[in-house]
């Protein structure tokens, strides 16, 4: 992170989503009701090193070390924090003094310390007593994070070790000391969170392990309509130049989607320094992470990446949380599935939501000029890549814009109920440019909303109508 977005987290001040902690030499005595509470709530970040007020007053800088070592070691210790849930913290320099930042992330399991259930609002930390409202707590994740599911029925000889083993050289390969790396296969799924005890009283491996280590066979048995598409539509857009589909465990399905995706785009020359780096893998390692990590798995319909000529879009089913078009520099990230991120980041395949997001932003001009990115959270979470020109992308002339106007005109005549997001899709546009024909056509009074958003209609003004429905007779 930044120096300049800790200035703006201290300038923010303390909230639902932000703590600061005065820690010189050993890290406070309720450190961990906080991370508990950022847990069971919605997430958020600690400033170590930074009084209540938004004062800097910095760490020992011969304790840092510990102080982080301490930090992952508690986390990861389930006498501490129940169950474990791996952290790390990270140094930064401000002002001459050294503080820790941890972010912790909302979490898909209801987490205990000291045998206590802590919430989070805008005040503080909350101790939860009454049982009903740890049972809100768990219905509302388990409503939220279908990857928690327990399958009794699923033993561990279900499972295939190789891809077992695999993920904890991965770890080990990314960060050497990681505690993970050393524990036996079973320990290793009880620790990062595959192996559950539902409130339910229901015991076993979860979605999240089924997906990650399970055979295709056990894979397809619980979630038939798993699967991940992956589709070339240069030439051929009616159906595909190319074509890979993908059933098999997560692990196998990121480098099937990378190696495709390798395939089909070019990596151009590009030196960061005097350091040649891959600018595809920067890009796109992110967003095939990003499909596979949080989509929802429990919606039949696939994941999907299809490779236009001048677009890329990625497409995954979703329980969005945001609704609408992303603003990189203001939007709290969220992980739609905790556990399946949490092992992605620790095996090096994804960096944390934010920080990915924006690396997508940092090199995509660098990749092609005039490239733009956009997220989409709905029902589908959508990733748009656009690979035309700037005038293309605004619309190059009055003709072309007028064009996409009539065409979404004609939606709305057809069906005065759809979308902005089904014209999105109908029409092969991105959902902000439909955004901004609507507030054009608003603006003009050409078109208006009766009812509320759900449940409402579009109604198109009389007289534009037949102006649009005469122009229609001509062409035909």
């Amino acid at each position: 992170m930044e120096t300049r977005q800790i200035y703006q987290l201290i300038k923010q001040g303390e909230g639902k989503k932000l703590e600061f902690k005065e820690s010189a030499n050993k890290l406070p005595g309720n450190l961990f009701e906080t991370i508990c509470a950022f847990l069971n709530t919605e997430g958020g970040e600690i400033l170590l090193g930074v009084s209540d007020e938004g004062n800097i007053t910095g760490i020992d800088q011969l304790a840092a070390n510990k102080l982080k070592k301490d930090i992952a070691n508690m986390s990861n210790n389930p006498q501490k924090l129940d169950p474990i849930f791996m952290l790390s913290a990270k140094e930064i320099n401000i002002d001459g003094k050294l503080i820790l930042h941890v972010k912790v992330p909302e979490s898909s399991m209801v987490h205990k310390t000291n045998n206590e259930v802590y919430i989070r609002n805008e005040d503080g930390d909350y101790k939860v007593t009454r049982l009903e409202k740890i049972a809100e707590i768990v219905n509302r994740k388990k409503g939220y994070f279908s990857e928690q599911t327990v399958y009794p029925y699923v033993s561990f000889g279900d499972f295939k070790i190789d891809l077992i083993k695999r993920a904890k050289n991965l770890i080990k390969i990314n960060n050497d000391g990681h505690p993970w790396a050393e524990l036996d296969d079973k320990a290793f799924l009880d620790r990062a969170g595959f192996y559950k005890k539902s409130e339910e009283g229901l015991e076993g491996y979860t979605l999240a392990a089924v997906l990650f280590f399970g055979t295709d066979e056990l894979i397809q048995s619980i979630v038939p309509a798993y699967k991940f598409d992956a589709l070339v539509r240069k030439f051929n857009v009616d159906r595909y130049d190319d074509r890979l589909t993908v059933r098999t465990n997560l692990l196998d399905a990121y480098d099937l989607l990378m190696g495709f995706i390798e395939k089909h785009i070019n990596d151009p020359f590009y030196l960061e320094g005097i350091t040649r780096i891959s600018l595809r893998s920067k890009i796109f390692r992110e967003l095939v992470a990003n499909i596979i990590a949080h989509r929802e798995y429990l919606i039949a319909s696939p994941a999907v990446i299809t490779i236009f000529e001048n677009k890329i879009v990625f497409k995954n089913p979703n329980n969005p949380k945001l609704h609408g078009i992303i603003d990189p520099n203001n939007f709290t990230p969220y992980a739609k599935n905790p556990v399946i991120s949490k092992l992605m980041l620790q095996m090096g395949r994804v960096e944390e939501v934010g920080p990915g997001m924006k690396n997508v932003y940092k090199y995509l001009p660098e990749f092609k000029k005039n490239a733009t990115a956009e997220f989409i959270d709905d029902e589908f979470f959508s990733t748009v890549i656009n690979f035309r020109t700037r005038g293309e992308t605004r619309g190059e002339t009055r003709g072309e814009i007028g064009n996409t106007r009539n065409k979404i005109i004609k939606q709305i005549h057809i069906n005065p109920s759809i979308t902005k997001h089904e014209i999105a899709t109908i029409l092969g546009i991105t959902l902000k440019g439909v955004e901004w024909q609507f507030s054009k056509l608003k603006k003009e009074g050409k078109l208006k909303r009766i009812g509320p958003n759900k449940g409402g209609y579009w109604e198109i003004d009389k007289e534009y109508k037949k102006d649009f429905e005469s122009a229609k007779k001509t062409v035909e």
